[in-house]
């Protein structure tokens, strides 16, 4: 069955006039005729009937024009969906700390994709496990393209752009006798059992060195190795903790209270492999987000 003599009929369908049809479809009349001629022969049924001028549809032809045109919208759709498969996109393979994926990593690609460079484009979220140590090795094995995560010794082979901060505060549960505080130091959570980091988190050893700064060590009733995870055991009554000001904070059963002293910052960083030139359309991302790291506010993570 001839393809263009079925859309032929569908158009006729539709004006149920001959020659309006051919100047529609750029055919003549008599290329029209002999086509939906040859499509009732084929079928051995009358499709339109004549009315003066004009002609309609037969209940056959009705029955037939509401299935062809299905038909044709499906296979068009079809077609434009396997020809898109000669259009290549690139591949850029994000990897990120699950507390930059809730709000500030997918914010950041539509900013991008926004900007229309990335047609061709398409991105890919990963989180495995969520810390920092494993994340910069996936880049450093090639698993993904760009890495947003803490900045960490023994990582010489990477390069680190500084793309967004948070500051540290101190969450306790709503009934928690430190509830009440506006502020506090790092020093006033000392005699609390806290909920702390493990040592595979890349907040670890900066939150150790700065409790020695202020003269000793935290009671770690247990330790975690992620932020969300913790603020999930302060909320339900495990102990205190110091985390970043991540904006789920706000939406948990949880005092957040601003730490006076020290005064620091979580910085988190862009990762990228230094050896070799980056894919032209991953450079272009991360030239963007370099763009966009003086725009990002502190507590916007």
């Amino acid at each position: 069955m001839n393809l263009d003599h079925l859309r032929y009929f569908v158009a006729l369908s539709h004006t149920e006039n001959y020659t309006q049809t051919a100047k529609l479809l750029h055919i003549t009349q008599p290329s029209l005729t002999k086509a939906i001629h040859s499509l009732e022969a084929e079928l051995n049924v009358d499709l339109f009937k004549k009315q003066g001028r004009r002609v309609s549809l037969t209940a056959a032809g009705r029955v037939f024009a509401n299935d062809v045109e299905s038909s044709l919208l499906l296979l068009d759709k079809s077609i434009t969906n396997v020809q898109s498969f000669n259009q290549k996109k690139t591949l850029i393979r994000l990897a990120a700390l699950r507390t930059l994926t809730i709000k500030w990593l997918p914010d950041m690609v539509q900013r991008y994709l926004q900007t229309g460079p990335s047609s061709a484009v398409q991105f890919q979220f990963n989180t495995d496990t969520g810390l920092s140590p494993d994340i910069l090795d996936g880049l450093r094995n090639h698993l993904y393209d760009v890495a947003f995560c803490s900045r960490l010794e023994n990582y010489a082979d990477l390069d680190f752009f500084p793309v967004a901060e948070q500051t540290m505060v101190c969450i306790t549960p709503t009934n928690h006798p430190l509830a009440n505080r506006s502020s506090i130091s790092l020093a006033e959570t000392l005699p609390y059992p806290q909920v702390t980091f493990s040592e595979r988190s890349g907040l670890y050893h900066i939150l150790k060195r700065l409790f020695n700064d202020c003269g000793g060590q935290p009671i770690s009733a247990y330790n975690v190795e992620e932020d969300q995870a913790i603020a999930g055991l302060v909320a339900n009554g495990f102990g205190i903790a110091v985390v970043p000001n991540m904006s789920i904070l706000q939406g948990m059963p949880v005092k957040i209270i601003p730490l006076s002293f020290p005064n620091w910052q979580r910085i988190l960083y862009m990762a990228t492999l230094k050896q070799g030139a980056l894919n032209p359309a991953i450079a272009q991302f991360t030239n963007f987000v370099r763009g966009q790291s003086e725009q990002l506010s502190v507590n916007n993570i």
